[in-house]
C-alpha cells in the first residue's frame, strides 16, 4: 500500500481535488436552480407551483447514472441530428450540468422548506410596512431561511460529493476514475480502493463535522 502511495498518491490527491471541484461547480448552479424552483413552489401562483413540482419530480425520478449518459450523450445527438448543430460537451461540461440538475431538485425542496419555516407573520409584517413581495422576501424572509438551510445544504454537497463518483462512466477524471486507472496499472484492487475509501471518509467526516458545527451555532442563535 504505501509503495502505491508513493508512486500514484500526487496522482489520486489531484483526483480528489478535481471531485471536490467538479462537486463545488455542481453545488453552485444547483443553488442558482434550486433558488428558482424553490420560490417556484413557495409562490402562490398555481402554474409556477406546476412548473417547479414537475422539475422536481422528473429529476428526483430519474436514475443519475440515466441523467448523466443523457447530458453527456443524448444532448449532444438531439443538437447533432434535429436541429443539425455540430455540438459538444466536455466530460467537466456535462458532469457539471447533470450534478447542477440533480442537486438542484433537492435543493429546491430544501429551500422551499427554509422559507416555509419561516413564520407567515414575517412576511405579513414586512408586506403591512409597503415592501412589495420579493423586497420582503430578499430582505426578511430569505435572510431567515438561509439560517436553517445552510446546514442541509452542507449535506447535500456531501452527497453531491459522493454522487461525482457515478461520472467516471463519462469519462471524468474524479477520484474513482482515476483509481480504475491505477487498479489496471497495479493489479491492486484491494490496496488501491482502501485508499479511495480512506481519502472520501477524511474528506467526508470533516464536512459531517462541519456541518453538526453550524447546525449547533444555528440552533443556540434561535435559543
Amino acid at each position: 500500500m504505501l509503495l502505491i502511495i508513493r508512486s500514484y498518491g500526487e496522482l489520486l490527491l489531484r483526483a480528489m481535488f478535481k471531485t471536490l471541484e467538479m462537486a463545488l461547480c455542481g453545488l453552485f448552479f444547483a443553488c442558482i436552480l434550486g433558488l428558482i424552483f424553490g420560490l417556484l413552489s413557495v409562490l402562490k401562483n398555481k402554474a409556477c407551483n406546476i412548473i417547479a413540482t414537475i422539475f422536481v419530480d422528473v429529476i428526483r425520478g430519474v436514475p443519475m447514472i440515466v441523467l448523466a449518459y443523457f447530458v453527456f450523450f443524448g444532448v449532444p445527438y438531439c443538437f447533432n441530428t434535429m436541429i443539425g448543430v455540430s455540438f459538444n460537451l466536455t466530460a467537466l461540461q456535462a458532469g457539471t450540468i447533470c450534478l447542477a440538475l440533480n442537486c438542484g431538485a433537492y435543493m429546491a425542496e430544501i429551500i422551499r422548506a427554509g422559507i416555509q419555516s419561516v413564520d407567515k407573520g414575517q412576511m405579513e409584517a414586512a408586506r403591512s410596512l409597503g415592501l412589495p413581495y420579493w423586497k420582503a422576501m430578499q430582505k426578511v424572509v430569505l435572510p431567515q431561511a438561509i439560517k436553517t438551510m445552510i446546514p442541509s445544504i452542507i449535506n447535500q454537497f456531501i452527497i453531491t460529493l459522493k454522487d461525482t463518483s457515478i461520472l467516471s462512466v463519462i469519462g471524468f477524471p474524479e477520484l474513482v476514475n482515476t483509481a480504475k486507472n491505477v487498479v489496471a496499472i497495479t493489479f491492486k484492487s484491494f490496496q488501491v480502493w482502501i485508499i479511495v475509501g480512506i481519502m472520501y471518509f477524511i474528506v467526508i467526516t470533516i464536512l459531517s463535522k462541519f456541518a453538526k458545527y453550524l447546525e449547533r451555532r444555528m440552533n443556540r442563535g434561535r435559543e
